[in-house]
């Protein structure tokens, strides 16, 4: 099925922070919307649920690039690797290529992938997905336009600090309450080492279903500066229960 484009969403132990954060997140479809804000929470819930519920798994090319500075051209280092979701599992990983600083992708990509991983296991991806259970939420008066969309935009405020919860702002789409971007802070620094990371998340619609399509994290640290992370999704095969 064609996309409906609905574009919402290193180095050592420093970017931890940028890495760490790269990790979680949910959708569904429905109609109108609500009155107030009680119910468009409460949509926000349903759709969230609804992709968890008909997703069974799917496969997803990720391009992971790491740059330092004010280059942002020319990453240091690069990996592409093949991810594969089961909802009775999590995720695994297979690495298809990758380039630059063997460093960071030792001491940042591959921590990377194994956070991803963890939180990812059943048990635990469910504290992550951005829903009341774990976030309050406070609808803004009005609507606003994204990339063609009409969405209702939320600010949240985890329940519990955690570095891959994040305070911020939640744009869904006002037809359905699927979520359409993500823009916030880090709730928790992973270590004592990273400062603050800011990350955006863009989503689009894959086979019926809103999916991650790009992601930046972005901190900054005394020793090695500014560093940021993005992450490019394509290639989507999902899996759909019967």
């Amino acid at each position: 099925m064609a996309l409906s484009r609905r574009i919402s969403g290193g180095r050592t132990l420093i970017v931890r922070g940028t890495f760490f954060l790269l990790a979680c997140v949910g959708t569904g479809r429905a109609a109108d919307v609500p009155p107030d804000q009680a119910a468009a929470i409460r949509r926000v819930d349903e759709a969230v649920l609804m992709r968890v519920n008909r997703i069974a798994g799917y496969t997803v090319t990720e391009r992971y690039s790491v740059f330092h500075g004010d280059d942002g051209t020319h990453p240091v280092a690069e990996m592409t690797v093949k991810t594969t979701y089961r909802r009775e599992t999590g995720k695994s990983y297979q690495i298809l290529s990758q380039s630059g600083s063997a460093l960071v992708r030792k001491l940042g990509l591959d921590p990377l992938l194994e956070n991803e991983r963890i939180i990812n296991l059943p048990g635990n991806v469910e504290h992550s997905w951005i829903m009341s259970t774990n976030y309050d939420m406070t609808l803004k008066p009005g609507t606003q336009i994204l990339d063609g969309h009409m969405c209702l935009v939320f600010e949240i405020h985890p329940r519990r600090k955690a570095p891959n919860l994040v305070t911020g702002t939640l744009w869904v789409d006002a037809k359905d309450y699927t979520i359409a971007k993500l823009d916030g802070v880090a709730s928790k620094a992973p270590s004592v080492f990273a400062s603050v990371t800011h990350m955006t998340r863009q989503y689009a619609y894959v086979e019926g279903f809103s999916m991650a399509t790009h992601a930046r994290a972005e901190s900054s640290t005394f020793l090695y500066g500014r560093t940021v992370v993005t992450i490019d999704y394509t290639g989507y095969q999902i899996e759909v229960k019967p």
